[in-house]
C-alpha cells in the first residue's frame, strides 16, 4: 500500500528521466492529472493522457529530454502527509529565482507558484520543479 500516492508519481517521473525512458504509467487520479497538466505546460512533459483498463485508470507520461540530458534537472516532495507546509500568497517560493516552479494546491484548486502569487492565493506547497 503506497501512504503518499503524490510522492510514487514524483519518484516514478524522476527515476525514468534518470534511467532514459520516454514514457511512464502510474495510477490515475484527479490531483496527479492536475500535477501533470501543470508540468505540460511549463514544458517539462510533452504529453499527458489517462488511459482505462477495465474500471482503473492510468495515468501515460511522455517525458522531454534536452539532448540527452532530461528536462526536468531536478523536482522534490516539499509538503508530505506527516508534515503539510502551508505559505500565504507573499511567502511562495521563488525557485531558482523563478527559473522553476512550485505547485501549489489553493482554493481555486492546483496551480504554480507564479500563478498564485498573481491571483494573491496562497496554500499548500506539493513541490518543486526545476
Amino acid at each position: 500500500m503506497i501512504t503518499d500516492p503524490i510522492s510514487d508519481f514524483l519518484t516514478r517521473l524522476r527515476n525514468a528521466q534518470i534511467a532514459g525512458h520516454d514514457s511512464i504509467e502510474a495510477p490515475s487520479s484527479k490531483v496527479k492529472l492536475a500535477i501533470a497538466n501543470i508540468l505540460k505546460d511549463e514544458g517539462y512533459l510533452k504529453d499527458v493522457n489517462v488511459k482505462e483498463n477495465g474500471s482503473k485508470k492510468t495515468l501515460h507520461c511522455d517525458l522531454v529530454y534536452e539532448g540527452k540530458s532530461p528536462k526536468i534537472q531536478s523536482i522534490k516532495r516539499v509538503s508530505t502527509p506527516g508534515r503539510r507546509i502551508y505559505k500565504k500568497s507573499a511567502e511562495l517560493p521563488r525557485v531558482l529565482s523563478d527559473m522553476g516552479i512550485a505547485i501549489v494546491s489553493t482554493s481555486a484548486g492546483i496551480m504554480t507558484n507564479k500563478t498564485a502569487r498573481k491571483r494573491r492565493l496562497g496554500g499548500e506547497i506539493i513541490c518543486e520543479v526545476y
